[in-house]
C-alpha cells in the first residue's frame, strides 16, 4: 500500500495520471482521412508543412491532437480533421500511427 501511494503521488507530481491507453486496430480504421497527408504509416509528405508522425511518442501525438481539437495549436487543416473527433478516437489515431515505423531523413550531409 505504501508503494501505491508513493508511485501514485509520483505520478501526480510529474503530470503523469495513466499511461496512453488508444486502440491500435480502431486507430488504423480511422485513419483514413489522416492518409491523404500522412500517408499510411505516417511517412509521408504532401509538402514541408506536413510532418511525419509515424513512429512518434503515443503521448505526444494524443497532445498534439488534442491541442488542434482545442485550438491551443492552430492549423487549418488539422482544426477541421479533428472538429468531429471525440477524445476515444484521439487515443486511437495516436496509438496507431505511434506504433508506426518512425523514418528518418537522410543525414548523410551532417557531420
Amino acid at each position: 500500500m505504501r508503494n501505491l501511494l508513493f508511485t501514485a503521488a509520483v505520478m501526480l507530481a510529474f503530470g503523469t495520471t495513466a499511461a496512453v491507453a488508444g486502440d491500435p486496430g480502431a486507430g488504423s480504421k480511422k485513419s483514413q482521412v489522416c492518409q491523404a497527408c500522412h500517408g499510411d504509416t505516417g511517412n509521408k509528405t504532401v509538402d514541408d508543412s506536413t510532418p511525419k508522425i509515424g513512429g512518434q511518442y503515443e503521448s505526444y501525438l494524443l497532445q498534439a491532437l488534442r491541442a488542434y481539437k482545442s485550438g491551443a495549436r492552430k492549423n487549418l487543416i488539422m482544426t477541421g480533421q479533428v472538429a468531429n473527433l471525440n477524445d476515444v478516437d484521439l487515443q486511437d489515431l495516436a496509438a496507431y500511427y505511434a506504433r508506426q515505423p518512425l523514418e528518418i531523413d537522410d543525414l548523410s550531409g551532417l557531420k
